[in-house]
């Protein structure tokens, strides 16, 4: 059997390269048929003649190492012919929107199930978390999309380049959300989302595309948007909290309990997972790898370093501490994502994760207390001070970096996002406060 599958293969390859080439979907298509048809003949096989679990268990794993070794065999033989055949330039860009669609459902599946769960730690907020969570993507990307369509803030390129932009629009405002997470009425999370896609664009114009002349196109170094997107979703939300928070607010206990810190770090499992999607879906093909794997090891370093100092700095390790800043290897290893060697990589998530800890840990009760308000999810020490150390850690990874542009870059955020969330939550304001912040009963029906 093994022999006629080897003949088979041997012999149909070059005659599908050669007969079939100018359209390589129909030869793709015929090459899955024949591994499908001699790979289930194979699994049938060993099924019909064996009873034990064990022999099963394997034919299955052949099974599989089967489809992996002829799939490699496929890419093998093929691999540099798309040119020599004279595919379209056409063909590869539309293959290649093909996989950034990939990667966007893989940000949205972020969007929806790695932020809402992140935010049920809440304990009675459950509910208001995901249907917030829900309502605000909902918002955003639409909005981003209708103001991109009127050309105000400079071409977004093709459509898929288009949904991810928005998508990382969409991931700032829940950034920026989750600071005030549990204080806002519904359809304040609704205008929220409305003010803040405006004032995003503007500084993503500025930043990358030369918006008003500011920044050089190219000069900004932020690939994966650990300040475009992380550090201005964290300070726009520090500018609201600051504007709206009210003396019952401030002295209103946050409840969490094991079940809601369980889907928390649900929440942080899904964010970690699809992180490198979500860094690597607008990098050259060439990058995507290495992007992907930058971004697992910043993410494992962040883990690691949250670990241990979680214990140093609080005796135990702290399940928001996991949860949170186990991902700040994923923010600061953003601007870099595509450049960084893989040891530098790891080494940003290292600082990352110990940093994020310490200011979950230390920093943030003290800033609270400073400022007269509550960071409900610390986003300043999750997606802030990473993102600016992410963005800072450029002007080190970066050969040839503009460290003027760099720093232009990062203080212009800084200075925008603070003074247009403070403006933002002077308008939210206005809209009034709930009763009785972090429960679902003021605006559900709870049956518990």
């Amino acid at each position: 059997m093994y022999a006629l599958l080897k003949i088979s293969v041997i012999c149909y390859i070059p005659l599908g390269v050669y007969r079939n080439f100018k359209n390589n979907l129909h030869f793709l298509n015929y090459f899955i048929q024949i591994v499908n048809f001699y790979s289930n003949k194979f699994l049938h096989l060993g099924l019909k003649y064996s009873s034990s679990n064990l022999i099963q268990f394997v034919m299955k794993k052949l099974y599989t190492l089967l489809g992996v070794g002829l799939t490699a065999a496929f890419l093998f033989l093929t691999s540099g012919s798309a040119h020599a055949q004279g595919i379209s330039s056409d063909t590869i860009a539309t293959l290649t929107d093909v996989q950034k669609y990939y990667r966007a459902i893989h940000i949205m599946a972020m969007l929806l199930l790695g932020f809402g769960f992140l935010m049920v730690f809440v304990r009675k907020y459950g509910r208001s978390a995901l249907t917030a969570t829900f309502l605000l993507v909902s918002v955003s990307i639409p909005l981003y999309y209708v103001i991109s369509s009127l050309g105000v803030f400079g071409e977004k390129g093709s459509e898929i380049d288009a949904l991810i932009l928005a998508e990382f629009a969409a991931a700032s405002l829940l950034i920026t959300a989750g600071a005030v997470l549990g204080r806002l009425k519904m359809q304040q999370y609704l205008i929220l989302g409305i003010l803040f896609i405006p004032f995003y664009m503007l500084n993503e114009w500025i930043m990358l595309d030369n918006g008003l002349g500011l920044v050089e196109k190219g000069a900004f170094i932020d690939t994966g948007g650990s300040i475009v997107i992380h550090a201005f979703g964290a300070l726009f939300g520090l500018g609201v909290a600051i504007s709206m928070t009210t003396k019952n607010e401030y002295s209103a206990e946050i409840e969490a309990d094991a079940t809601s810190d369980r889907f928390s770090m649900l929440g942080s499992m899904i964010l970690w997972v699809f992180w490198p999607s979500f860094c690597a879906a607008l990098v050259l093909p060439e990058e995507v790898v290495m992007t992907g794997i930058n971004v697992i090891l910043a993410l494992s370093g962040a883990t690691l370093a949250t670990g241990f100092a979680s214990i140093k700095l609080r005796g135990k390790i702290d399940a928001a501490d996991i949860a949170n800043a186990s991902l700040a290897g994923g923010v600061a290893i953003g601007s870099v994502c595509n450049t960084a060697t893989p040891i530098e990589a790891m080494t940003i998530g290292v600082l990352a994760g110990a940093i994020s800890t310490f200011g979950f840990a230390v920093v943030q009760s003290r800033l609270q207390k400073g400022l007269k308000m509550i960071d409900t999810c610390g986003v300043s020490n999750l997606h802030g001070i990473p993102g600016i150390f992410g963005g800072l850690a450029a002007m080190v990874i970066v050969a040839g970096i503009s460290f003027q542009y760099q720093l232009m870059g990062i203080g212009l955020t800084i200075v925008i996002a603070i003074i247009s969330g403070l403006i933002t939550g002077k308008v939210l304001h206005l809209f009034g406060h709930r009763e009785t912040p972090y429960v679902d009963e003021e605006e559900f029906s709870v049956e518990d």
